[in-house]
């Protein structure tokens, strides 16, 4: 797996063989796409990476992926996979998609197609008000939350953040009682209600599954 800033670091087609799905991802969902290629022996699929933090500059995603794509084409990729959903690019992602000629995850962000999107639908505004997490925001906590935004040294500003918000809902990709320790410690922090999903992959599986137009 590469994780690369704008275009570099990208492995070439014609080394990987023929047959192959380049999938270009956001940083944030990179653990589970290995563990969906893994969960489903999708070998062809090769994975490298833009930066998690693009998830807070999502103006800066097109560009990003747009630079990538290129840079993809003059590497021999055929066949590639753009592993982000919107995510809050308010369409500018999906022509970009167009651009190129390639697919992306359907969906609005990750927290939608963790859920599924039909269940992500059907709770409508009942999660206007919430404030997801997933397993890896709980592992990255500290250094997407506490410390960019100072609460590690003034928590009294939490409300100030996060004041709008009436709920944590932490969606689990997988079993683990440390992750939910720590979504339930930043819900009590952040002084909101907390509620758990065990969502698993959702349609990151079927998305992976189906990348590239080859079965």
């Amino acid at each position: 797996m590469n994780l690369i800033g704008s275009t570099q670091s990208m492995p070439r087609a014609e080394e990987r063989g023929p047959g192959r799905v380049l999938v270009i991802a956001c940083g944030m969902i990179a653990r589970e796409v290995l563990a969906v290629k893994s969960r489903l022996g999708l070998e062809h699929l090769e994975l490298t990476c833009l930066p998690a933090e693009l998830h807070y500059y999502p103006d800066r995603i097109p560009p990003a992926m747009d630079a990538a794509l290129d840079r993809a084409r003059a590497e021999g990729w055929e066949h590639i996979f753009v592993g982000y959903a919107d995510c809050g690019t308010g369409g500018m992602l999906d022509r970009v998609c167009e651009k190129h000629g390639v697919a992306r995850i359907a969906g609005p962000h990750c927290f939608a197609f963790y859920q599924g999107l039909s269940a992500f639908e059907a709770i409508g505004d009942g999660d206007m008000t919430t404030f997801y997490m997933t397993d890896f925001l709980c592992r990255q906590f500290d250094a997407f939350f506490m410390k960019p935004l100072g609460l590690d040294r003034h928590p009294e500003l939490a409300k100030d953040y996060f004041g709008h918000y009436e709920k944590l809902v932490y969606l689990a990709q997988t079993d683990d009682d440390g992750l939910e320790d720590v979504a339930r410690s930043a819900a009590a922090m952040l002084g909101l209600r907390y509620e758990k999903r065990r969502t698993g992959y959702g349609d990151l599986e079927p998305a992976l599954r189906d990348a590239g137009g080859i079965s």
